[in-house]
């Protein structure tokens, strides 16, 4: 059964044509949380596998075709420790195989914290997800999506900022005259980052976007296990349970706390694969793509 799955998917990756693969700023005006530097992005940054520097945030677009589309829309952060951006594996690869199966997909380029870049660097790349949310929600009926049915995806660090932003959701950090829902209506999140406290965490993220000596007011604030209300959006959690990199009780953790609360999720824990066993494992999206139909 799993090679019919397989079959299936690369036999609608192969024959899908792409309606729109677009690139838009993610802000129409000035970004907010924002300073002069000097730091630059090359012009072709989004051609590389990771992403170094992006300190101008966007999102591509990903539509499938009109008559095959499900109403369901993903905005999708690729993982990288918030040190780079693994835009092309996490992001566009996975926005290709969402779209081929009638589900809009947005890659975020979200903004790596940098004290260069950024007046706060803890709330930019949180800023960044709520701005993509709001794009795809007022925007709906331009890109065939329905409003209620918009969800953030998240790989490694990158689940660390859709668990920010599906916990987030009541405080805005950005401007939203329209009051506009930041609320994610489902997350997904692969072997994700969760916790910022000092027996869950991926070291290296927490340094990239907390600092050096973060407060433990700080710590608590952006463990997202500790955020969760009991308005969250269901949740799919996908992890490998030999993860040497982000622990597997990062994933386990944010599922007891859901649970606990009576929100909806579905927790899948690989014996093997390791950090990034997207890449080895072809089975992993079917499984999700069920899920995601279950929501209707």
């Amino acid at each position: 059964m799993k090679h019919i799955y397989t079959f299936i998917t690369l036999l609608c990756l192969a024959t899908f044509t792409v309606r729109a693969q677009e690139v838009i700023p993610l802000y129409p005006g000035e970004i907010p949380n924002s300073k002069v530097s000097d730091i630059q992005e090359p012009e072709d940054n989004m051609s590389e596998e990771l992403i170094r520097v992006s300190v101008t945030p966007t999102l591509q677009l990903f539509l499938p075709e009109k008559e095959s589309a499900t109403g369901q829309a993903v905005v999708i952060c690729p993982g990288g420790g918030y040190s780079v951006i693994v835009y092309q594996g996490e992001g566009v690869s996975t926005a290709k195989q969402l779209a081929a199966n009638g589900i809009a997909a947005f890659v975020l380029k979200y903004r790596l914290p940098r004290d260069e870049t950024m007046v706060d660097k803890k709330i930019g790349p949180l800023q960044d997800a709520q701005q993509a949310i709001k794009l795809v929600r007022e925007n709906a009926e331009k890109w065939n999506i329905d409003p209620s049915k918009v969800g953030i995806m998240g790989f490694s660090a990158g689940g660390h900022l859709a668990s920010t932003e599906a916990t987030h959701f009541d405080t805005s950090h950005i401007e939203n005259i329209e009051g506009t829902s930041l609320r994610p209506d489902f997350q997904i999140l692969v072997y994700p980052v969760i916790s910022m406290q000092d027996e869950l965490t991926h070291a290296d993220s927490r340094r990239k976007l907390l600092g050096d000596n973060p407060s433990q007011e700080d710590i608590d604030l952006y463990s997202n296990e500790l955020q969760i209300k009991e308005n969250a959006p269901p949740a799919y959690i996908i992890h490998a349970g030999d993860d040497a990199l982000v622990d597997v009780d990062n994933s386990i953790e944010y599922f007891q706390k859901l649970r606990k609360l009576g929100i909806p999720t579905e927790l899948h824990v690989y014996p093997k694969g390791g950090h990034g066993f997207i890449f080895q494992q072809e089975g992993w999206v079917e499984p999700l793509l069920n899920w995601m139909r279950s929501l209707d």
